[in-house]
């Protein structure tokens, strides 16, 4: 049988126990609350579905399930929100979503939705107007909007 070598381990184990403590004391430097899926108050809509959503992302769908216009509001390129988003819901890479767009433009058969800041941005302009949907961090959530979907 083979036999270890003590002092092999023991410097080993100085360095990986130390490491691994760290790893699940601090698993992340960086605290998101979640993200969640935004109307204004004042829009009559309860819930949407996952692929709902994603229907009037991508300019699939045009209204709400009462037949009220929507209108999406994409936070600013870079945002962990965006990025979150893009994965979760829409699950298609920047590159795949900018060509998709690409064609629909090309073609005429469509837009990408509006573009806006942060998640403050976004709030404020859902708040102010019932046909717009978007995703906010859910540490932003008030009584100016209404959550639909959370992530």
């Amino acid at each position: 049988m083979k036999r270890y070598n003590p002092l092999v381990f023991k410097k080993i184990s100085h360095v990986i126990l130390p490491a691994l403590f760290a790893i699940f004391l601090f698993p992340s430097f960086s605290v998101q609350a979640g993200v969640v899926v935004v109307v204004s108050n004042q829009n009559a809509t309860a819930e949407l579905d996952e692929k709902q959503v994603y229907n009037i992302f991508m300019g699939k769908a045009k209204s709400f399930p009462d037949g009220e216009k929507a209108l999406p509001v994409d936070q600013k390129k870079g945002t962990e929100n965006r990025d979150a988003f893009r994965e979760t819901i829409l699950q298609k890479s920047s590159s795949q979503l900018n060509t998709y767009w690409s064609r629909l433009i090309f073609t005429g058969k469509g837009t990408p939705p509006q573009e806006s800041g942060d998640s403050a941005d976004v709030k404020s302009l859902i708040s102010d107007n019932p046909n717009l949907i978007g995703y906010i961090d859910s540490a932003d959530v008030d009584a100016s909007v209404k959550v639909l979907l959370e992530l």
